[in-house]
């Protein structure tokens, strides 16, 4: 089978970055005096923040969602560079060799999907990024994985997408993608099966062969 598209998430995926999040999170909860444990932190991971804060019983019920996650953003370390999942860059540039043209699907910012793809190698490879700003809800809801198969022009069954988070994989495998393949960055291998994954990896190496056959 022909592969239509490669649809990468970020952070988690292309770079080790949940662990820098994290530290903002603890940072401003702290500030905040605000109780936290892993298990509530780990609510926020491959979804935007101001969705969890809108949406999941917490702290911040009543707060404004959107400044919220400004003042997590600022407490950010800015010389912090994630470093980078092995395989990304190579799987990448193979896709792109191989014709399978390239999205990247993000909770994120442009300006962060822009710096990480700087950062690897591949911005002239990527030819769409869906972020944060571009659908009106995040994952898990599947619209951000809908609007990249749509502005490549590709059939989302015959995609390949790849996710580190349960909320990631449940937007690609609500959105259709007919191949979603998980890497254990963030979460163990037993949560991404749950959600529904076709397969796990512990880097993307092993995805290589897959967007070359």
């Amino acid at each position: 089978m022909t592969t239509s598209a490669l649809l990468l998430d970020l952070d988690g995926t292309l770079i080790d970055s949940e662990q820098m999040h994290r530290a903002a999170y603890r940072a401003y909860f702290a500030r905040r005096g605000w109780p936290y444990d892993e298990a509530l932190l780990s609510r926020f991971t491959g979804r935007r923040a101001e969705d969890v804060f809108a949406t999941d019983p917490g702290p911040w019920v009543g707060e404004d969602p959107a400044v919220l996650r400004d003042a997590v953003v600022a407490h950010v370390d800015p010389d912090v560079r994630p470093p980078p999942v092995s395989g990304g860059a190579e799987l990448i540039t193979a896709a792109a060799a191989a014709g399978v043209r390239v999205a990247i699907v993000t909770s994120a910012t442009l300006d962060w999907a822009e710096l990480t793809m700087d950062s690897l190698g591949v911005r002239q490879f990527v030819e769409v990024v869906v972020t944060a700003d571009d659908v009106r809800d995040g994952k898990p809801d599947p619209m951000c994985y809908r609007h990249a198969c749509e502005l490549l022009n590709a059939a989302p069954e015959h995609a390949i997408a790849v996710e580190d988070s349960p909320a990631g994989v449940a937007a690609a495998v609500a959105a259709e993608v007919g191949r979603v393949y998980g890497v254990t960055t963030t979460w163990p291998a037993d949560a991404l099966r749950t959600a529904g994954v076709t397969d796990v990896f512990k880097d993307l190496h092993s995805l290589v062969a897959l967007v070359e056959s």
